[in-house]
């Protein structure tokens, strides 16, 4: 039972990206329902999971918009537990022309998105006195990339930093917060990318599926004690 999540609802934005889509059919396969979101809404996701029996429902969400993340939070009602998969990465350099105005879309997304979305489903779980939020930090966030530029380092690690502040917020109401930070993934994120897999312990890039799992894990009841926690996932690239 330690990894039965029948009964419960869960919400995942960013559920149409490679590490949300799978990690939305990993729980639904644990038994929750899924409220699922993301800027275009996943509806071809949500309706696959309705024809394998369960509560699906999409919808377009610009995390950014602090009253839209707000809204879709009281529509998805009670969840019992909250995964963020959103945030994006663009590969230029600082002196690129107009790099200043990416870097704005990109901490807009990447840091005060969790934050607009942490802040929207706690207040709930704290109203019924439990819940569990699971954010994706980075590998970018503990070494400083692998091949990222600052605008997407430096909010991976503010959600790093930001799971422990929100942790200690949520222990009261028994809220628990943790997040995971991946190495390379294999992913649209990264497609077009130049990685060298010689220089990877394990001689490859993660799957979207090797995030999913851990990301179930820190909702499910097996990690009941488990908060404030940035759970490494990177094949041995780096060790916290």
């Amino acid at each position: 039972m330690a990894f039965d999540l029948t009964g419960q609802r869960v919400a995942i934005s960013g559920a149409g990206g490679g590490i949300g889509s799978e990690t939305a059919r990993l729980v639904a396969s644990m038994g929750a329902d899924v409220c699922l979101s993301d800027l275009e809404a996943p509806n071809a996701l949500a309706g696959f999971l309705s024809e394998k029996g369960r509560d699906a429902t999409a919808d377009a969400l610009d995390v950014t918009d602090r009253e839209a993340v707000e809204a879709w939070a009281e529509q998805c009602g009670s969840v019992d537990a909250f995964i963020d998969c959103a945030a994006i990465c663009p590969f230029d350099d600082w002196s690129d022309d107009n790099w200043d105005t990416v870097a704005e879309k990109v901490f807009a997304i990447n840091l005060m998105g969790p934050i607009n979305l942490t802040r929207a489903f706690m207040k709930g779980m704290a109203a019924r006195n439990g819940g569990r939020i699971a954010l994706i930090g980075s590998i970018a966030g503990r070494l400083g990339g692998v091949a990222a530029a600052p605008h997407y380092v430096m909010p991976k690690g503010g959600i790093h930093a930001f799971v422990r502040w929100a942790a200690k917020r949520g222990a009261p109401d028994n809220v628990l917060v943790n997040a995971v930070a991946p190495g390379p993934i294999a992913t649209a994120m990264t497609q077009g990318q130049d990685f060298d897999n010689s220089v990877f312990p394990l001689r490859r890039m993660g799957d979207p599926a090797e995030v999913a799992g851990p990301l179930a894990f820190l909702v499910s009841p097996a990690a009941s004690y488990v908060s404030g926690v940035v759970l490494d996932v990177n094949g041995a690239m780096h060790f916290s």
